[in-house]
């Protein structure tokens, strides 16, 4: 799933990691497992982080094999 889409978008936007976590109401840890592909978030957390870095849910998921 976008783990490397939602790093590349967050970097883009200038956020760490924890900013990204507190803007999402998810914690840092998990943040950090989604981005390296060591969790599979539910829809309601990529809905999260989407709303976090002010993208649509489906630009996560761009680029990502179907």
């Amino acid at each position: 799933m976008g783990g490397r889409n939602i790093r590349a978008a967050r970097k883009a936007t200038g956020l760490s990691q924890s900013q990204l976590a507190e803007r999402s109401g998810l914690s840092t840890d998990f943040i950090g497992k989604v981005e390296r592909g060591g969790t599979s978030p539910s829809l309601e957390s990529l809905k999260a982080i989407a709303d976090a870095l002010q993208l649509p849910l489906r630009d996560l998921f761009e680029g990502e094999p179907g």
